[in-house]
């Protein structure tokens, strides 16, 4: 299993800039919970399922199952 950045370099630099203006909450997401705090709880969860191959919500981290 590993984790890695999004390989397209624009969405990695927009999802960061989100990320500093919602002072590290999800910027796709509206509410400021602590649920969407980055790493979000929802890809914690598809992290820890061995059989999630995919891209987080806001397409910042890919999990690969290598």
């Amino acid at each position: 299993m590993a984790v890695r950045l999004n390989e397209n370099k624009e969405i990695v630099e927009q999802v960061k800039k989100g990320l500093e203006a919602k002072g590290g909450y999800c910027p796709c997401r509206l509410p400021k919970l602590p649920e969407y705090k980055c790493i979000c709880k929802e890809f914690k969860e598809q992290i820890a399922d061995p059989d999630f191959e995919g891209y987080c919500h806001c397409m910042l981290y890919y999990k690969s199952k290598d």
